[in-house]
């Protein structure tokens, strides 16, 4: 039964259960879900005005926990309990231990997460937090964090879930599925996206390469990755030591699925470019603004990127364009209290009011 058909018989069971056929998981492995996936894509009429192209917001902070990461997060924690795991454990800016606490919570898993002290949203801290994760904060950044989780895996005393692990790529392609099933069995001319640690990337490039034989489309999108300005190692080269964006989710300097990304912009004949912290509050206050859309500020890079190539003609005319918004806003609240001024108090009364709304 295709995407569509599940999604109109009521019928929607998660991402495992959707595409159990097309992942790597353990034979026998059980499903542990919290009916991820599914997400909708949204149309985009006012960005597409602006960029003259055919635009689509596939908003992943529709997920459960809020953001792309229960997709994959389903599959390795599924694996993690198939294996007999008792533990699991993750590095994280955010939205990874928020998903891995909640899937850990329902799989009757402990949970342990490694987070860089003090850059960390407070949303995402509170759901690992309520989930009853074990949260150790540590002075360094998240490459510091990544090592130290790596190391404990070694131990076999937990499994590690970062998209280190091959069943997190497992469930992220299938974003690419539900995109082309929802764009009518056939993929998009362009695929942009965030690049922090870079596994969305590359699974979703995987996604589209297996889509060729589950679909049976004969072509493939470009995919345009962004990297923070001050946290872009792939656009630069080499490692960032100490990465700086206010886009806490793609504060990553040494990204775990480096070659993943390269090979996912070079097959695609795609770019993974640097966008500002300016230009991603920019398209973060669009969004929200005139496409009712409201996602955390780190999602907001695939359209920073979007309007960036737009503006030096790089889009082609009419081409159809999917933007993965990786979180909601909802993860980072305190982004728009900095944001924007809430408005002085007047008195509770008509003429008090009314002025203030233009009537």
């Amino acid at each position: 039964m295709t995407m569509d058909a599940l999604r109109r018989s009521g019928a929607w069971g998660g991402v495992v259960e959707a595409f159990r056929e097309r992942l790597a998981l353990p034979a026998g492995a059980p499903t542990i879900t919290l009916l991820e996936g599914n997400t909708p894509l949204i149309p985009a009429p006012t960005i597409g005005d602006r960029v003259g192209a055919d635009v689509h917001l596939k908003f992943e902070g529709m997920n459960p926990t809020g953001s792309f990461k229960d997709r994959g997060m389903c599959v390795a924690v599924s694996g993690a309990v198939a294996s007999g795991s008792k533990v699991i454990v993750c590095a994280s800016t955010g939205n990874t231990s928020a998903s891995a606490a909640a899937y850990a919570a329902r799989a009757g898993l402990r949970c342990g997460v490694v987070i860089p002290e003090g850059q960390i949203a407070l949303g995402k801290l509170a759901q690992a937090l309520i989930h009853g994760a074990s949260v150790i904060p540590v002075e360094g950044n998240f490459d510091d964090a990544l090592g130290i989780v790596r190391e404990l895996a070694e131990t076999g005393e937990a499994t590690l879930v970062n998209s280190v692990n091959p069943l997190r790529i497992e469930g992220q392609k299938t974003v690419a599925f539900e995109v082309v099933e929802q764009l009518g069995g056939v993929p998009p001319d362009i695929h942009c996206l965030p690049v922090g640690n870079a596994g969305n990337i590359t699974a979703a490039w995987l996604g589209y390469t297996e889509a060729l034989e589950v679909y049976g489309v004969d072509r493939r999108p470009a995919m345009w990755g962004a990297q923070a300005a001050g946290a872009a190692p792939i656009v630069r080269g080499e490692r960032v030591e100490r990465p700086q964006t206010i886009a806490t989710a793609i504060r990553i300097g040494n990204p775990a699925s480096w070659d993943g990304a390269v090979a996912a912009r070079d097959s695609s004949g795609g770019t993974i470019e640097a966008v500002t912290d300016a230009e991603i509050l920019d398209a973060y206050r669009l969004l929200a603004s005139v496409e009712g859309v409201f996602c955390e500020p780190a999602s907001a890079a695939g359209v920073a990127l979007l309007l960036n190539k737009a503006a030096a003609g790089e889009v082609p005319p009419g081409a159809t364009v999917v933007v993965t918004l990786t979180g909601h806003g909802l993860k980072d609240p305190d982004r728009v209290v900095q944001e924007i001024e809430l408005p002085a108090s007047v008195r509770a009364e008509l003429d008090a009011v009314a002025p203030r709304l233009g009537l």
